[in-house]
């Protein structure tokens, strides 16, 4: 195999794909990151056996051929290397070692061969769509934060995602809780969602979905099985440029069955308080710093026209904070995690925030002040 492929490229790439590796494997094949130079592109491959990230990229291929090589050096000599060099990349004829040249640096490489490297992507997809990779952005980052951490509670280690009827109208859902809390997020469901099964995509696939997607008009084809998902990022062309690859992410979804969510939203909360989102959230930091490392409590006082937040701690002493609201019911006392009210004002995106409470033993709704569902917090109180 022989290749030069620009530096920046090159790096850019590797970038997406040797994220996936992990740093220690009992595997070695698992540590490298496969190569394949043909047509006019050099392909890059990593996986841990349960993410598989790919991608090509324009190159100069002088030999065709494949190999692969440790994913987590190669990245950091490609990232050291000078702006606008051109990286050569050339196995020798032994096959054990590969070559990378540029400029005046020469770096040699142990090489593993690419019939070793394993192949996630086998099997056939029954269900595709696609949609924009801004909503898919905001349906991931609005609720990844609620993903349980919890081992013994596999099912809940992802983002359930699924199509619903809502109003009238199919949405494609997103939904994750660990128990204490529940976010779920929505959008109208893309053609071809119409029949998806539910999947609950893992906690280390959600991550790398946040870091490629982004809020523009690029596309991301999903396609699902029974077992997987496959989904390929492809950034909108410039004028008169052909479509690029774009970055293909397989993974293995979460063999349970999510819990029925639908039965711990409230529906009867009929004491609404409307606060300014902004001014709510650098209140609960503010009087938080005096809470406990472990319980972390912070106690709303409702009122009528004001909200007080109360934090004490008897190592450390006492703090509290008025705002005013909008709430004209009787005096409400509710204690909540001051870590995750923050974690909810920063996923809402209206001026308002809009609290429903039933009562202090009883879940709260938490949403956006625009009226509709996009979005919806649903959190456990504690005892304070």
């Amino acid at each position: 195999m022989k290749v030069t492929v620009e530096r920046a490229q090159l790096v850019k790439s590797l970038t997406h794909v040797h994220r996936v590796v992990e740093r220690r494997n009992t595997i070695p094949i698992l540590s490298n990151v496969l190569l394949r130079a043909e047509g006019g592109e050099l392909k890059l491959k990593a996986t841990d056996l349960d993410i598989e990230i790919s991608e090509a990229i324009p190159a100069v291929v002088g030999e065709p051929g494949a190999t692969t090589v440790p994913a987590h050096t190669i990245h950091d000599i490609v990232r050291k290397l000078p702006d606008g060099a051109q990286v050569e990349l050339s196995t020798r004829p032994d096959g054990a070692t590969l070559d990378i040249r540029s400029g005046r640096s020469k770096f040699s490489l142990q090489m593993l061969p690419e019939g070793d490297f394993p192949d996630l992507t086998a099997g056939t997809f029954s269900h595709s769509f696609t949609l924009a990779s801004g909503d898919l952005k905001r349906l991931v980052d609005r609720t990844w934060f609620a993903i349980s951490t919890e081992e013994t509670r596999y099912y809940l280690n992802g983002i359930f995602f699924h199509a619903v009827e809502n109003a009238g109208e199919l949405k494609f859902r997103a939904v994750a809780t660990d128990g204490h809390r529940l976010a779920r997020a929505e959008i109208v469901a893309p053609h071809g969602a119409e029949d998806m099964p539910g999947v609950i995509v893992p906690r280390k696939t959600v991550g790398e979905i946040q870091k490629l997607t982004d809020d523009g008009d690029a596309k991301v084809t999903v396609e699902l099985s029974d077992s997987k998902i496959r989904l390929t990022f492809r950034e909108a062309p410039a004028e008169g440029e052909p479509a690029p690859v774009g970055i293909v992410l397989t993974s293995k979804l979460i063999d349970g069955t999510f819990p029925d969510y639908g039965r711990v939203i409230p529906q009867g909360n009929d004491k609404v308080m409307r606060v300014d989102r902004g001014e709510f959230a650098t209140a609960v930091d503010r009087v938080s710093t005096i809470s406990s490392e472990r319980g972390r409590a912070v106690k709303l006082t409702v009122g009528e026209g004001k909200l007080v937040l109360t934090v004490t701690n008897p190592d450390s002493g006492s703090a509290t904070e008025e705002l005013p609201v909008e709430y004209d019911q009787e005096t409400l006392d509710i204690g909540f995690n001051s870590r995750y009210l923050l974690d909810i004002a920063s996923q809402l995106e209206t001026e308002n925030a809009v609290f429903r409470f039933s009562d202090p033993g009883s879940p709260t709704l938490i949403s956006d002040d625009d009226g509709g569902s996009a979005a919806l917090y649903v959190l456990m109180p504690m005892r304070v």
